[in-house]
């Protein structure tokens, strides 16, 4: 079972992909840090310092500026794909595989991640906004 996340980034593929791999820029939308920048074979720590939580992904394939596709420690992949539209319009569309169909309640929090983590991707990459991140209370 999947879970597909799509929208629209007013900016180019280029500025969309580094937001991802750059370390200095995932802190400001979505992870409190990242080790390192994001390359195929690499295993990634990530942390979210305000939930005292830690995950390990193992990047296996980039395409520069067009995808990103990773496994975290669960055994589910995702893949991030770039769509350019024009040089300043990019779709940002994430899958992630390997879902349990009987976890409902986990594929609907997954989502809402998943739309939340891109919320503060268009707010920090569109206007410069970097406090939305970690704000999402359930």
């Amino acid at each position: 079972m999947n879970n597909l996340t799509k929208m629209k980034i007013n900016r180019p593929a280029s500025e969309v992909f580094e937001a991802f791999v750059d370390p200095a820029k995932i802190g400001s939308f979505w992870f409190s840090s990242s080790s390192e920048r994001w390359e195929a074979g690499k295993m990634v720590t990530l942390r979210y310092d305000e939930y005292y939580a830690e995950v390990v992904v193992k990047i296996t394939d980039i395409e520069t500026n067009r995808k990103i596709v990773f496994e975290d420690e669960e055994g589910n992949t995702t893949t991030i794909t770039l769509k350019e539209e024009n040089p300043s319009t990019t779709i940002i569309v994430v899958n992630e595989d390997g879902f349990d169909e009987k976890d409902v309640e986990g594929l609907i929090d997954n989502k809402e991640g998943w739309v939340y983590m891109l919320t503060c991707l268009k707010a920090y990459i569109e206007c410069g906004i970097s406090t939305l991140r970690a704000a999402l209370v359930k």
